[in-house]
């Protein structure tokens, strides 16, 4: 069955009125009409079976049903990333989203070229990914900050991993293999990389871990998958 991302708390006989454009959806993209049955999830409850109640022009109510799923975590892990321009925004917030992590945050670097980002577009892509995917945890969508903000105001205990093809340590997956399990994040720089300063800064700080990604320069996006990818097999919930 199709999945529906709603907001209402989900229980047992509850109904829930559709927005507009979930109306829309059901009847006219899914052609779903009454008795028609749709996955429905909030990311706190976990996934619901749910039957079309009533249908008509515009207008739409579901009726919970059932439970088919308890609701699932994920891994302990943040995902900080400089912005991208528009499509390339879509694409990394929705890899992030299928890779489990548990926030997403634009963090501002002095390269960074994308003067504004759309939270609300950010968030649309987080909710359209997880509705694909079968994801039950939806992550937070967080509003931009400077990256000596977030430094600044981090805690320690989250252990904080940045890309940095200057690494010491060649292999990624060795320098990961050395940080002992528990709260992470992960920080994906500019394009242009980081200012000498700024690399300067997040070496300096103990809770900090830069590993490289190969002898290959990547983009931006593709840097974040392999970065996710990376670290949710040696520390997150692939293992």
């Amino acid at each position: 069955m199709h999945r529906l991302f709603i907001e209402t708390e989900l229980e047992s006989g509850l109904s829930h009125r559709c927005s507009r454009d979930h109306a829309n959806y059901l009847a006219n993209v899914l052609r779903l009409g009454r008795g028609g049955e749709i996955l429905v999830f909030n990311g706190r409850d976990g996934e619901w079976r749910a039957e079309i109640a009533e249908a008509g022009r515009g207008s739409c109510m579901l009726r919970v049903a059932e439970q088919v799923r308890p609701q699932a975590g994920g891994p302990d892990m943040l995902f900080l990333f400089a912005p991208l321009k528009r499509a390339r925004l879509d694409f990394l917030v929705q890899k992030a989203t299928e890779m489990g992590v548990a926030s997403v945050q634009p963090v501002v670097t002095r390269r960074t070229n994308v003067a504004r980002v759309n939270a609300a577009r950010m968030r649309a892509n987080v909710i359209e990914a997880a509705e694909q995917c079968g994801v039950l945890r939806v992550p937070e969508v967080k509003e931009p900050q400077k990256l000596d903000k977030v430094l600044g105001g981090w805690d320690p205990v989250r252990r904080l991993i940045y890309c940095d093809e200057a690494a010491e340590i060649s292999s990624p997956i060795d320098a990961l293999s050395r940080i002992a399990p528990g709260p992470l994040a992960i920080l994906i720089g500019p394009e242009g990389g980081f200012e000498p300063e700024e690399r300067a800064t997040l070496r300096g700080k103990e809770f900090v871990t830069p590993i490289s990604l190969g002898p290959r320069v990547m983009r931006g996006d593709t840097a974040a998958v392999a970065a996710l990818a990376l670290v949710n097999a040696v520390l997150g919930d692939w293992r």
